[in-house]
């Protein structure tokens, strides 16, 4: 068989119309994909872009993080500070309670004249 210019390939108009649309078809994937693939690779690079620009620091941003730290510090030593508050508010509510306690004592003491404690 010889194939040239010249020879005829006969084939039917179903078969040539299916060739066509599987083409186009392919084509249009082709080009959907490569679209998105485009536009995930602009929105990656302007996310790079912004995280790049948030991250830079300005002269302010650093004296408000410094001053944000200083706070904290006092905060943590007011918080010392109370609780060490609430430990003496019990311990002198305890000696209160003492003190009256023995100055009952001693009333009773004067009152009965007597030299010895009274139990």
């Amino acid at each position: 068989m010889k194939v040239s210019d010249q020879t005829s390939v006969a084939m039917p108009i179903k078969n040539m119309i299916g060739i066509v649309v599987a083409v186009a078809m392919g084509v249009f994937a082709y080009t959907e994909v490569t679209a998105r693939l485009t536009s995930l690779e602009t929105s990656r690079e302007l996310f790079q872009a912004d995280l790049l620009k948030k991250s830079e620091q300005k002269p302010t941003d650093q004296e408000q993080f410094m001053l944000l730290e200083s706070v904290f510090a006092d905060v943590e030593k007011l918080i010392e500070t109370q609780e060490q508050n609430m430990t003496n508010k019990v311990n002198i509510e305890f000696l209160k309670e003492q003190v009256k306690k023995l100055q009952e004592d001693v009333e009773k003491l004067i009152r009965n004249g007597s030299g010895h404690w009274p139990s």
